[in-house]
């Protein structure tokens, strides 16, 4: 006959359990960080935009659009570049408000042009690992005619119109082919 044996239970300490939830919630805590990090979200009252709104989806008025884009871009830019805050680039895009509508009424060839601030409800976009939410944004809006077609729109405050002045280029690019060690040894085990 079997002996019965005792079976001897652990009995699991209170420090054990107050571990594994502390833990636990340091893994969320972990996870919550990543997500604030890899998104990027920008407070909704320190963003600001610019967008131009097409008459159409009409390939004229496509490139009527992106002309007027064209023409208009250096001015903004050069509203943005010289101010340090929201308030200045408020400010300067202000001063060249008329200069933006004279513009894209002369491309717009007697097509009604309106220019007007408001808050106005984005998609999100991503820009290298800054993702922006959809929300309304405080922006400036370029209509074309009904403005009724495809738009195209940027970030002025926090910069996401022109990235690559705040970068500088490297000259000289690597070509290297970039491989793994564990890949390449797995793929020779089978050659």
């Amino acid at each position: 006959m079997l002996q019965d044996y005792e079976i001897i239970k652990t009995t699991t300490k209170n420090t054990d359990r107050i571990m594994a939830v502390a833990e636990f919630i340091l893994v969320l805590f972990l996870i919550q960080s990543a997500l604030m990090l890899f998104t990027g979200q920008v407070e909704q009252e320190e963003s600001f935009r610019f967008r131009i709104l097409a008459h159409s989806n009409t390939p004229a008025d496509q490139k009527l659009k992106e002309e007027i884009q064209q023409e208009i871009e250096p001015f903004i830019h050069n509203a943005v570049s010289q101010a340090q805050s929201q308030s200045e680039i408020v400010d300067n895009l202000e001063a060249i408000e008329e200069t933006i509508i004279q513009i894209a009424q002369s491309l717009a060839d007697g097509q009604e042009v309106s220019l007007e601030r408001k808050a106005a409800l984005f998609p999100p976009k991503r820009s290298g690992l800054v993702i922006t939410p959809q929300a309304p944004y405080d922006a400036y809006i370029l209509t074309i005619g009904s403005g009724r077609g495809d738009n195209w729109w940027c970030s002025l405050f926090p910069r996401v119109c022109f990235p690559d002045q705040d970068v500088e280029k490297a000259d000289d690019v690597d070509n290297d082919k970039v491989t793994f060690f564990i890949w390449e040894w797995i793929k020779s085990l089978f050659d």
